[in-house]
């Protein structure tokens, strides 16, 4: 009788009530909690010095998510001249499927559209069907095989590409 509707309107207002994903340039103080969840999501880890190196790197872009100022998800991306590299995107178990890698990879995107455009390019494991898919929604389209790129396992990687001017099918 009625008793259908507390729950739902509980948990709209939470989610109302919840601070909203923060995206920012990654700072020192983050390494730490960037490595775990490097540490977490990947079996061939980048080490703290090569993230540390990434903070002060003119060409790269460094990026984290934050939620209740936790930090959620980090990315990767170097841009030099025309052509720019997709290094790394990495979420939290907690906060996959919640859209923060997809906010992620817009934000290094509209870093990389500059009035010249860059080509961007990723390597993604041939297995990670999800990331594919995102990628292709942002106007990645599969360019090749890199045989044996990954270690831990060893897995060949999907080399993808995103040209100046292509149209992203947002699905």
């Amino acid at each position: 009788m009625g008793g259908g509707a507390r729950p739902f309107t509980r948990l709209r207002d939470e989610h109302r009530l919840r601070p909203s994903l923060i995206l920012r340039d990654a700072v020192v103080e983050e390494l730490e909690a960037i490595v775990a969840i490097e540490r977490v999501c990947f079996s061939d880890p980048w080490s703290v010095a090569s993230f540390r190196q990434l903070l002060g790197a003119t060409t790269a872009h460094f990026r984290v998510a934050t939620r209740d100022e936790v930090v959620v998800g980090y990315a990767v991306a170097t841009l030099i001249g025309e052509e720019a590299e997709l290094a790394n995107i990495a979420v939290t178990p907690e906060a996959r499927r919640l859209g923060v890698g997809a906010r992620l990879l817009d934000d290094l995107l509209a870093i990389t559209d500059h009035p010249l455009g860059a080509t961007v390019y990723l390597e993604v494991r041939a297995s990670n069907a999800p990331a594919q898919l995102l990628y292709r929604s942002r106007g990645f389209e599969s360019v090749g095989v890199r045989k044996g790129y990954y270690a831990r396992p060893e897995e060949d990687a999907v080399v993808m590409r995103r040209t100046p001017g292509r149209s992203p099918s947002r699905a």
